[in-house]
């Protein structure tokens, strides 16, 4: 799984403080992302590092393309 997790993309962010529901994590290039704080790890305190994978969702994609497919070909189907 570790090898796997590599060759994704992800960004470096540590978390620079918390604000009632939402953490303020400073990424590593200096931007500044509003994150809710139950979506962290329960340990998240300020100063905690964390990595943010970026991953596509192939299969929701798959789903809604067959969704949009299923629409199109209902609207075009002539009733003999």
């Amino acid at each position: 799984m570790d090898n796997l997790m590599d060759t994704r993309k992800y960004l470096l962010a540590t978390v620079d403080r918390l604000e009632g529901g939402k953490a303020v994590l400073k990424l590593d290039d200096g931007q500044s992302l509003d994150w809710p704080v139950d979506k962290l790890p329960a340990e998240t305190v300020e100063g905690t590092q964390l990595k943010l994978w970026l991953l596509s969702d192939k299969g929701e994609e798959e789903e809604r393309e067959k969704m949009a497919k299923a629409v199109l070909n209902e609207i075009l189907k002539i009733d003999k």
